[in-house]
């Protein structure tokens, strides 16, 4: 059985991933060492609130995208997750006008791939 420390640290290797950091990185962003953040995405920690919250603010994302887990129930499920993950680490970046201008895009966009 997959437990929620083992969860949360996939996420957060998918996230420091889709954001183009290293453990190093997110180690320094975090002031964490970075064997302590392996360990972390590896689930071999049971890690504090505290711990958590240093890494999110590491990432520089909302809390709740460290609890959206889903199980990878094939490759599909897998790659599906991972560009979800990069598109919301995008938004993260724009303002409003530039979120609402990438949206009206990328509905153009589905209906042409539709039709």
């Amino acid at each position: 059985m997959k437990t929620l420390r083992n969860s949360v640290g996939e996420r957060i290797r998918a996230i420091r991933k889709a954001k183009g950091l290293t453990q190093q990185q997110l180690a320094e962003l975090s002031g964490l060492d970075d064997a302590y953040i392996g360990s972390v995405e590896r689930g071999e920690r049971n890690f504090s609130i505290d711990t958590l919250e240093k890494i999110i603010l590491g990432l520089n994302i909302p809390i709740h995208q460290i609890f959206v887990v889903s199980r990878h129930e094939n490759n599909e499920d897998y790659e599906i997750n991972k560009a979800v993950d990069e598109y919301s680490i995008l938004l993260t970046d724009l303002n409003l006008e530039q979120i609402k201008a990438l949206n009206n895009i990328v509905h153009e966009v589905k209906k042409v791939i539709l039709s």
